[in-house]
């Protein structure tokens, strides 16, 4: 299973210092200490509250009445196109990962939020990109559509690309990397993996890295994949057992079992 984020506020040298702090505990995994750093008084704030709070959700499978909260204050707040369809954005993944997580099928609610934030914000905007990965979201994990995933994934590639938003980036790349790892293409699913990785390193994206780790390993042979893997663990225990879905993947094999 693979999951993602918004996009990267706070990840440029010239941000303010309040971004700053918001984003290093955005990226150790104290979403709760980052959204307590936001006043919800203007559309951005409570905005990018929310969605702090909506990505709490997703990598802890925890926090969802907060969030709902959040979100709704966001709602009220939003004035122009583009404040409303950044909250529909935020309501749309939310509805995701709550379907994904089986918290409660929303998928309908899903669709609906990403089809009114579509209507909102226009081709070309700063938004859109995030919106497409997510669009992208629905259709690999709640549609089954691997075809209409990688087009949405490839237009949130390039508008990532075109907007310098390294961190949507990242999960573009992982995207990508893993439908083509599901179609065989290893050579192509390592490079999306490892481009990946590279940028959450080089962002200091911690609570990204760990899934990133262990998607690369399942490209490589041994003995890096188990080198991956175990630099995976190590991070995932640093940061409190985050994310919740990655405890699976990251189980020791059993005693005496084989291994390839």
């Amino acid at each position: 299973m693979a999951h993602t984020a918004m996009s990267g506020d706070g990840t440029t040298a010239d941000d303010d210092p309040l971004q700053t702090a918001v984003w290093r505990l955005r990226s150790r995994a104290c979403w709760a200490d980052a959204a307590a750093l936001l006043e919800p008084a203007s559309p951005d704030a409570s905005l990018q509250r929310a969605s702090l709070l909506v990505e709490r959700c997703l990598y802890t499978e925890a926090g969802w009445e907060e969030a709902e909260d959040a979100l709704r204050t966001a709602e009220a707040l939003a004035h122009s196109d583009d404040e409303r369809g950044a909250a529909a954005c935020e309501r749309g993944y939310l509805a995701y990962a709550a379907t994904l997580f089986a918290v409660r099928d929303r998928a309908d609610e899903a669709r609906a939020a990403l089809g009114r934030a579509a209507a909102l914000i226009a081709p070309g905007a700063a938004g859109r990109a995030l919106l497409d990965f997510r669009r992208g979201l629905i259709a690999e994990n709640l549609t089954r559509s691997p075809q209409a995933a990688r087009a949405a994934y490839r237009r949130a590639h390039a508008g990532a690309t075109a907007h310098a938003d390294p961190l949507l980036l990242s999960a573009t790349w992982r995207h990508l990397a893993g439908l083509a790892l599901r179609e065989g293409e290893l050579a192509e699913a390592r490079h999306g993996f490892a481009e990946s990785l590279r940028i959450r390193e080089e962002l200091g994206y911690l609570v990204g890295t760990a899934p990133a780790l262990v998607s690369l390993a399942d490209t490589e042979t041994e003995p890096e994949a188990s080198r991956l893997r175990e630099e995976a663990r190590r991070l995932f225990r640093l940061l409190g057992g985050v994310p919740t879905w990655l405890a699976r993947q990251l189980a020791p094999p059993a005693s005496g079992a084989a291994t390839a």
